[in-house]
């Protein structure tokens, strides 16, 4: 039988923002899908987490978890929320979806005392060599839908998502690039065109400058 710990496991780069969170903060979850990044902090780092989601079926299954979620649209429903509402603002694997991510972001910070955010990037050397050599958009473990039936709407790489940071006076407190088994490199360390190259998907924690 399955600890509670494995049924709560996640993936992982829900694991990374897992870490950037502080036991006992307010949080609201972005796009929290079915609910498994709200439930593993909430009963791991018992923070006071709250949801939203575009999706009615993600917002049954949270719900039927017993965590509070409701159905809303980042692009609409975070203009709603007051400053610095939250310790924490999730964003995970969302951003590409959203119509106005440069609202979305600045929303994000605004509303909380700090942002994380987790996003595909779309120059991974495989992304790269995808188009170069087969002509065709690109598949990969992060970016697993066809052309023509992706939610993803503004792909972006590690490089754009900072240019956009600074565009926006956000403030970068910490980024990971994380390879394609997982292993995250802080961006700092390994220099940008490197972890723009090597880093399958990113964490970023932010806050407002």
């Amino acid at each position: 039988m399955m600890s509670d710990a494995q049924k709560r496991a996640i993936r992982v780069d829900l694991q990374m923002i897992a870490e950037m969170i502080e036991p006992g903060s307010r949080l609201l979850d972005v796009g929290c899908g079915d609910g498994a990044l709200l439930d593993y902090l909430i009963h791991e780092k018992q923070v006071d987490g709250r949801g939203i989601e575009i999706s009615s079926e993600g917002v049954n299954a949270c719900v039927s978890a017993g965590l509070s979620v409701i159905q809303g649209d980042a692009d609409q429903d975070l203009d709603d929320y007051p400053d610095q509402a939250f310790d924490f603002v999730v964003l995970g694997q969302t951003l590409q979806a959203t119509r106005e991510p440069h609202n979305v972001l600045s929303n994000l910070v605004r509303i909380g005392k700090h942002a994380v955010v987790s996003f595909p990037n779309f120059g991974y050397w495989r992304v790269r060599m995808g188009l170069l050599l087969g002509g065709r958009m690109p598949q990969t473990k992060t970016l697993t839908y066809n052309w023509y039936d992706t939610p993803n709407i503004h792909f972006c790489t590690i490089k754009d998502f900072v240019a956009l940071c600074c565009d926006l006076s956000i403030q970068i407190e910490r980024g990971f690039a994380l390879d394609d088994r997982g292993r995250a490199r802080p961006i700092g360390e390994t220099g940008m065109r490197f972890a723009n190259l090597r880093g399958e998907q990113a964490v970023f924690l932010l806050r407002q400058s």
